[in-house]
């Protein structure tokens, strides 16, 4: 699969580009207002309380700033922050390892916990619940079971996929919180913000239509405005205008709903091909040249959620919406 523009995931090099666009406050923190309303309360009376901070759960899709908010929490608490992921876990000897490195009050971040192995998990559930790691040395009859205690930590979780997380897992947070998509107004202001800490000037209309065209998510946003600053500063020009993000996203391939040309390969294949449907996935697969798997999880959501793909028992159909997009005649429907 080809590195797009318009992906939600971080790209190969682009975390370390990602951390010093990051805010570290809830104050600095655009957008999700609920969510961070919530953790204000929660973390000023663990404060208060003089105790930790209760497991937090974050979810939603990729890109909107979980790990971005697990780092302010811990920044907010006053603490240091631990980083790790569920596939990088693979003994429990390795949990056992960075639970038992945590001070006292100190945040472990998992990415991606949905991924952790179950034998992991089960250890995970007494450190979670009663700070402590039931550890079993040797094998056979001579095995016996050994506790350790661990001191009180905050485990904040992060999952692009909460459905994959067992029951038992899920019931020990105490805080679940879900990231939404953001609006257009609130990414124009990432994007202003970015544009300040990256030294470019950027006109607000000029943000807006970057902002449009960045699919909800953040990361988009600030991905597009790097790209949009390199034919600035090419051109040399000092401040991104309205016509200069429009003129740069059309050399990229990024339409005014943030369409790429994979999803326009995929939507018209649908329509020139198999009369807009419904046609499978397999058969899509094979027609676009991509995996049915990656059209599924990296292709459709996107299209789902504006309503220009439609899943029945049949197979996939495009909607009316896309024939006006690409300013084709609606075809009268039986």
């Amino acid at each position: 699969m080809d590195e797009r523009l318009v992906s939600s995931e971080a790209g190969t090099q682009e975390e370390y580009m990602e951390l010093s666009l990051r805010p570290q406050t809830l104050s600095q923190y655009i957008g999700q207002d609920k969510v961070k309303e919530n953790l204000k309360v929660f973390i000023e009376a663990a404060k208060i309380r003089h105790e930790t901070l209760d497991h937090v759960l974050l979810y939603g899709p990729p890109g909107l700033g979980k790990t971005t908010l697990a780092t302010i929490i811990a920044n907010e608490m006053g603490v240091q922050i631990r980083t790790t992921s569920g596939p990088a876990i693979e003994r429990p000897g390795d949990l056992a390892a960075i639970l038992t490195a945590l001070e006292p009050g100190d945040v472990l971040f998992i990415d991606e916990i949905h991924r952790l192995q179950r034998s992991i998990e089960e250890v995970l559930y007494a450190a979670m619940e009663d700070f402590c790691l039931d550890i079993v040395i040797g094998k056979g009859p001579s095995a016996k079971s050994v506790r350790l205690d661990l001191p009180p930590f905050t485990l904040i979780g992060a999952t692009t996929r909460v459905g994959l997380l067992t029951a038992p897992l899920r019931d020990r947070f105490g805080v679940l919180s879900r990231l939404e998509y953001y609006h257009e107004q609130q990414l124009a202001d990432i994007v202003q913000r970015t544009a300040e800490i990256l030294e470019i000037g950027i006109e607000f209309d000029g943000a807006l239509e970057i902002a449009r065209r960045s699919r909800g998510t953040p990361r988009v946003a600030n991905r597009l405005l790097r790209r949009v600053r390199d034919f600035a500063q090419v051109n040399g020009v000092q401040t991104i205008t309205t016509q200069l993000a429009v003129d740069a996203l059309e050399k990229l391939q990024v339409d005014k709903l943030g369409l790429d040309h994979i999803d326009h390969k995929l939507l018209l294949g649908i329509i020139e091909k198999y009369r807009g449907g419904p046609v499978g996935i397999d058969t899509i697969s094979a027609t676009i040249g991509e995996e049915s798997h990656t059209i599924e999880d990296v292709y459709e959501p996107y299209l789902l959620q504006i309503g220009f793909l439609q899943r029945t028992p049949r197979g996939r159909v495009v909607t009316d919406l896309v024939y006006r997009h690409f300013h084709m005649e609606v075809p009268k429907h039986d």
